[in-house]
């Protein structure tokens, strides 16, 4: 419309169609769901954002950590966070999915907020990491739940899968394996370690846990480097330079070999149970390349699948790419 149309018109109407215009962009802004929420008492009034509360229960002697936003009644989805970071992994989305879902986020022993024991009497095992967060949903009273999984995330929840099947609801992967496809060139130096179990072979692994290497997995193959907040590899790194903390990290890689045998059966679980499961995969990962994203075909042939144009740490670069497949994909499968 041109400008001298504009100034001709009453003012009325003008003032009309400019709140129009703003309604239809706050619209465009906000999901349904939460414009429907929004307080409209009052020129000050505000959305409704969800508040997130950040606890800790004992389980087995252990204090587990944990992230929990949402309606205690509404569908469960747990977030299982990756190497080396922990919880802090899911700041972003657990506002972003709680005005539906009742989110919880544990940190595992030793990463994060939650207790780091003694390696000499606490056993730092993917088996060990399962049983926990296991114990957590039973004193929570979860008793059914859709999973995220991410890195080391995939082996903690194919073990509850495993251990629970008929809890299940959904499946959200994001650079979890779950086929021996999926484990290339990274892994080379970490499959010696598991084939000698030698000092050396452990020796050369403390690269992983340097500096340099943290921030590689979060700036490594993103599509734009500026969205990444350095906080992530500061925190990180802060808690892996914990003394005693490189010792847990190692011992957790060479447990990493008690995933590949049970592969079978979780994609035998998959082949049986066909839970809804939605692939949301950073396509220019150097640790969990896309090879280990296709299989997942095989044995859940309505896989929804999406490649994103982004590296291991997905959820910092192109969080606004996947939260609208996530909520999509919860909204119509598990809701």
């Amino acid at each position: 419309m041109k400008t001298a149309e504009v100034t001709a018109m009453p003012h009325a109407i003008d003032r009309r169609r400019l709140v129009l215009g703003l309604s239809g962009l706050a619209a465009a802004a906000f999901p349904q769901d939460a414009t429907a929420k929004a307080q409209r008492s009052g020129p000050g009034a505000a959305l409704n954002y969800p508040v997130t509360y950040h606890r800790t229960k004992t389980v087995d002697g252990i204090k587990i950590f944990y992230r929990e936003a949402g309606p205690s009644d509404a569908p469960v989805v747990l977030l299982l966070h990756g190497f080396p970071t922990s919880s802090h992994m899911f700041r972003n989305l657990i506002p972003a999915l709680a005005d539906r879902y009742h989110v919880i986020a544990p940190d595992y022993p030793g990463y994060g907020q939650s207790d780091m024991p003694n390696r000499a009497k606490f056993a730092y095992t993917f088996d060990r990491f399962g049983e926990l967060v296991d114990g957590l949903l039973g004193q929570l009273g979860v008793a059914r739940y859709a999973m995220y999984v991410m890195d080391y995330g995939a082996p903690v929840g194919w073990r509850l899968a495993l251990m629970h099947p008929e809890r299940i609801t959904g499946l959200i992967v994001q650079n979890g394996n779950a086929y021996e496809e999926g484990l290339k060139e990274f892994w080379n130096p970490i499959k010696k370690y598991w084939a000698d179990g030698s000092d050396a072979s452990r020796q050369a692994l403390l690269k992983l846990v340097t500096p340099e290497t943290t921030k590689f997995q979060y700036t490594d193959g993103m599509s734009d480097v500026s969205r990444i907040s350095p906080d992530n590899w500061v925190q990180d790194q802060a808690l892996l330079d914990r003394p005693g903390n490189n010792d847990i990290q190692m011992d957790l890689f060479y447990d990493y070999r008690t995933n590949l045998p049970l592969y079978p059966a979780v994609q035998a679980y998959f082949r049986k149970h066909k839970p809804s499961t939605l692939i949301v995969w950073g396509k220019n990962d150097f640790i969990f390349p896309a090879d280990g994203a296709y299989p997942y075909k095989r044995d859940l042939p309505e896989v929804e699948f999406h490649l994103i144009n982004t590296g291991h740490f997905a959820l910092e670069d192109r969080f606004d790419e996947m939260v609208p497949l996530i909520r999509d994909f919860l909204g119509r499968k598990v809701a």
